[in-house]
């Protein structure tokens, strides 16, 4: 080699020639240890070692069918109740040996559908997070590549939920001890699965409780859909407000804000999903924390499983919420909002 020259990048030919075996037992020794005798597998790695040898992925699995690479799909990359999920799945993903591909399906069915379909092929299964899709199309997606869902529950498919039953009765009761006799949920994307299980779980504690819930919308959930819901809470002169997730209570808050309408004092609003910042606003927003993280490690090892053993019905895992109360709710006041305001 020619001083200065960059360094060759070893070949399965080099290790086969410095081990003294063929090349196909190189090949099983990384893909198939099992087919190869210890001592030998042991001495095919030292000097694979050596000599800087690392397998092309490629070819890995064109050899064993996997190319221990997983797909992680999200509707929103900039919202921060992703963060823990990415983090989550990140940290389940390294612990097994895979890597984590991230799309961002944009909150579009279409799109979803779109990178399933391309990434299908380069990747051993996926993680939907908040998936979009209908059932009959994750059904049939999970029957080309196992699938785990995150906050979504679709019989057949592995998935992973937060306790929406228990927690939206803890915003209810909430809500109820503060003096409010009603409240508005402010309502999310229409296929959002668990905009439904809120809305659904918000409207029987209500009624429980004798109030009235009405639901508005629908809102994207992002900051810039704060206006137009904020807007219509003060014509409707609701005294509470309960939103699809943070970010769009956060953007309902600083349209109020703009209004002269003081949080808490004269609405109260909720959130969803306790992302990163929501104690930061003014006032700090109180919400129903999910544990994400943790949710994002599930579902990575429920696609492990999926690939170790045929699961023909596998089990919904239901993951605690707990509500955080911070100085966004307070006590009802006698003049409404909109008369304030």
């Amino acid at each position: 080699m020619t001083p200065g020259q960059p360094r060759r990048r070893a070949t399965i030919t080099d290790v086969a020639e410095a081990a003294g075996v063929a090349a196909s037992t190189v090949s099983r020794a990384f893909t198939r240890p099992g087919r190869v005798n210890h001592a030998t597998r042991e001495h095919v790695l030292a000097v694979a070692e050596e000599l800087g040898y690392t397998p092309n992925p490629a070819a890995r699995a064109l050899e064993s069918g996997r190319t221990n690479t997983l797909g992680l799909l999200v509707p929103d990359i900039t919202n921060p109740y992703f963060a823990g999920v990415i983090k989550g799945a990140e940290r389940a993903a390294t612990a097994a040996g895979l890597t984590l591909v991230l799309g961002d399906t944009q909150e579009n069915p279409a799109t979803e559908e779109q990178l399933v379909r391309r990434l299908g092929p380069a990747v051993d299964g996926f993680v939907l997070s908040a998936s979009r899709l209908p059932d009959d199309e994750l059904r049939r997606a999970a029957e080309l590549c196992p699938i785990a869902l995150i906050n979504r529950a679709t019989p057949g498919v592995a998935c992973i939920v937060a306790d929406y039953d228990t927690g939206t009765r803890q915003i209810v009761d909430h809500l109820a001890s503060l003096g409010h006799r009603g409240f508005v949920f402010l309502g999310g994307p229409p296929e959002s699965w668990s905009g439904a299980c809120r809305w659904s779980g918000l409207r029987a504690a209500a009624e429980a409780h004798g109030m009235v819930a009405t639901r508005f919308g629908p809102y994207a959930p992002t900051l810039a859909g704060g206006p137009a819901a904020a807007d219509a809470v003060l014509a409707s002169e609701a005294t509470a407000v309960v939103a699809h997730n943070d970010m769009l209570a956060i953007g309902v808050m600083r349209r109020l804000a703009e209004r002269g309408v003081d949080v808490p004092g004269q609405v109260s609003v909720v959130g969803f999903d306790d992302i990163f910042g929501a104690d930061f606003c003014n006032p700090a927003l109180t919400t129903l924390a999910e544990r994400t993280e943790d949710a994002g490690a599930r579902a990575i090892e429920a696609l492990v499983q999926q690939a170790h053993a045929r699961i023909e019905h596998p089990a919904a895992r239901v993951l605690p919420t707990q509500l955080v109360v911070r100085a966004s709710t307070g006590r009802v006041r006698r003049a409404s909002p909109r008369r304030r305001a």
